[in-house]
């Protein structure tokens, strides 16, 4: 019975492990989403390490700005006259569901040409890619970008973020374990 005590437990730890932290990003961070002071957005997010599962948040005025979800002609044109999502709360909360680029940009005349505009590029994996392949002639292989546009919630990052708790896939699999153990034990001990 010790035994399976044991197992209950080192279940339980790997859930707990398996639990993973998702990042939420102000965008603009304490600027928000404006062009006051003129915040530099592509840097900012180039500061950032996105990833599927986290979210962005955009605070501002409402009387004065929107979001707009584009795609990335419409990104590079400062055009938002068919965007595939529109936001105007001034508190909106947009997940990332999965990787590839999300441009944003202000609907309001002249906003997006004085910058108010980001791209945020989720990459295909967060672990730590292989080199490039090479040609012939030993210069790295171009590779297309992915480019992906969706209705964009939470992973603990560096850069910033905020973590807040979601269950991962080892999290879930350790709770299984655990209930399974626990069921196989009949629940006495």
């Amino acid at each position: 019975m010790a035994s399976v005590q044991r197992a209950m437990v080192l279940c339980m730890l790997m859930a707990a492990i398996g639990v993973t932290s998702a990042a939420v990003y102000k965008v603009g961070d304490s600027s928000g989403w404006t062009i006051l002071g003129s915040p530099n957005y592509t840097q900012w997010a180039a500061s950032k390490s996105f990833h599927v599962g986290d979210t962005l948040i955009f605070e501002y005025n409402k009387q004065f700005h929107n979001v707009l979800q584009v795609s990335h002609s419409e990104f590079q044109a400062c055009n938002g006259t068919s965007p595939i999502a529109t936001y105007a709360t001034g508190n909106d909360t947009i997940t990332i569901k999965k990787t590839g680029h999300y441009y944003f940009l202000c609907g309001f005349p002249g906003h997006c040409d004085a910058g108010q505009k980001v791209d945020i590029r989720v990459p295909r994996t967060s672990a730590v890619s292989a080199p490039p392949a090479t040609s012939p002639s030993g210069s790295p292989s171009a590779v297309p970008p992915s480019v992906a546009a969706s209705s964009p919630s939470p992973s603990a990052h560096q850069n910033g973020a905020s973590p807040s708790s979601s269950k991962g896939v080892l999290g879930i699999l350790g709770l299984a374990l655990a209930f399974f153990a626990a069921f196989v034990s009949g629940f006495t001990y």
